[in-house]
């Protein structure tokens, strides 16, 4: 396949420098994107560069990650207000050791191949350079003029910025030019790739090559993803989106790309995806036809929840999506693990009951209007009951005398109550 024209129907590519594309013709060709290491997983923000890395691979070419140990204690000032923290040694390899896990989901790290992705870290070099050597070997190359004519330098200069902008940040091209330059010597590395707002430090990178290498390298950014409401992609009132399923469990994760709009869900699915144009402009074609089938969501949904977590996760996310949404049986509700129940069901009214009464068994008018007060009278309960409004743990329940015991516990803790359709109670027993 040929990689340019991939990303380029998908919607992939913001800039590419000239002659990019000769050069992936000629032979395989290493490229390598920089992640930040400040987090011990990866968030949906990170998915574009992560994806572009996937099919880089795909097309036979060799893909590189770049974990910024050195440069995530410094701060890249593209697109952002302030400075970072810095991190210790210890939390940088953690968090590069946990990167690598997830990123083997989408390349080929293990395999013999000459094509195998590589991780690497560029505190491993740029710990060992001296700021004497540093001015001497790296600075003297760019010019003053030169640096300063970058967006992301003219922005954080601008009268916009109230913070100004510091000699460490103002540097910091430098430093991923110096990575671009070490990769290039190194790992024979001639492509830079990342989002639209690094194409002024990778740039700087094939500027050092060309200057102190005499060499020729290559750029390609992909546009940032927005959201057609203009929100921030990736963005919940919760928080990032992530891929630890101990961050985000998989359920909710499933539902971030189930809930995309229509719009949305054309251009996701040619980014975030490995489908084929004819398959993706077939199911766009169903989807314009009967939109309210939802059919581009849900293959969005399912491809990404396989890639990312597994098929078995994406399969108990859709059971437990029927489950809420009316249509799961009491057979799937009773399979779900905990934390993919308490995904389902997080913000539903809670009442703590005695685990022990459970245990012993106790009569269901006297658990849901004495124990726990889900119905305000036991009189409005029988009246529930009789017209046929109560069930508990999916299953309707017509008998007031029904005796609820330690066989209703889901995941030995918790009864879900269910008044009418859609009004959910969870009963905890501790």
């Amino acid at each position: 396949m040929n990689f340019v024209e991939e990303l380029t129907w998908r919607g992939m590519i913001h800039d590419i420098m000239p002659g990019t594309e000769e050069q992936l013709k000629k032979e395989i060709t290493a490229a390598y994107v920089g992640i930040d290491p400040t987090a011990d997983s990866l968030h949906i923000g990170h998915l574009v560069s992560v994806m572009m890395l996937k099919h880089f691979q795909m097309c036979g070419h060799k893909p590189i990650v770049l974990v910024g140990g050195a440069t995530g204690m410094i701060g890249d000032p593209s697109g952002k207000s302030q400075e970072r923290n810095l991190l210790d040694e210890p939390t940088l390899r953690h968090n590069q050791e946990c990167l690598k896990n997830q990123l083997s989901k989408f390349m080929d790290f293990d395999s013999d191949a000459a094509n195998a992705a590589e991780m690497v870290n560029n505190y491993d070099w740029m710990s060992e350079f001296s700021f004497l050597e540093f001015i001497r070997d790296i600075g003297k190359h760019l010019t003053v003029n030169y640096m300063m004519s970058k967006d992301s330098v003219k922005k954080r200069l601008s009268s916009e910025s109230k913070t100004g902008m510091s000699f460490t940040e103002f540097t910091y091209q430098l430093v991923q030019g110096t990575d671009y330059l070490h990769l290039y010597n190194t790992k024979n590395c001639k492509l830079q790739m990342g989002g639209s707002d690094q194409w002024g430090n990778i740039t700087t990178g094939t500027e050092l090559i060309r200057r102190k290498a005499n060499g020729e390298a290559f750029a390609i950014t992909c546009p940032l993803i927005t959201k057609a409401d203009g929100g921030k992609f990736g963005k919940t009132e919760s928080g990032n989106i992530w891929l630890d399923p101990e961050r985000t469990s998989p359920y909710k994760f499933y539902q971030f790309w189930l809930n995309t709009s229509d719009e949305d869900a054309q251009k996701y699915i040619k980014i975030f995806t490995v489908l084929g144009k004819e398959e993706i402009d077939a199911l766009i074609a169903e989807h314009l036809e009967a939109p309210h089938r939802r059919v581009l969501q849900q293959r969005l949904a399912k491809e990404v929840t396989i890639m990312v977590h597994s098929e078995e996760e994406y399969n108990s996310a859709v059971e437990a999506s029927q489950i809420l949404f009316g249509k799961g049986t009491a057979e799937q509700l009773m399979k779900l693990n905990e934390a993919t129940f308490l995904s389902v069901f997080e913000g539903v009214p809670q009442f703590n009951v005695s685990l022990a009464d459970i245990n012993e068994g106790v009569n269901v008018i006297d658990l849901l209007a004495e124990k726990a007060t889900v119905f305000p009278s036991k009189g409005e309960l029988r009246r529930t009951i009789k017209g046929n409004g109560l069930s508990i743990n999916k299953a309707k329940i017509g008998d007031p005398e029904l005796v609820v015991n330690a066989e209703h516990l889901i995941a030995d803790k918790y009864v879900l109550v269910q008044k009418g359709k859609k009004n959910y109670f969870l009963l905890i027993a501790e």
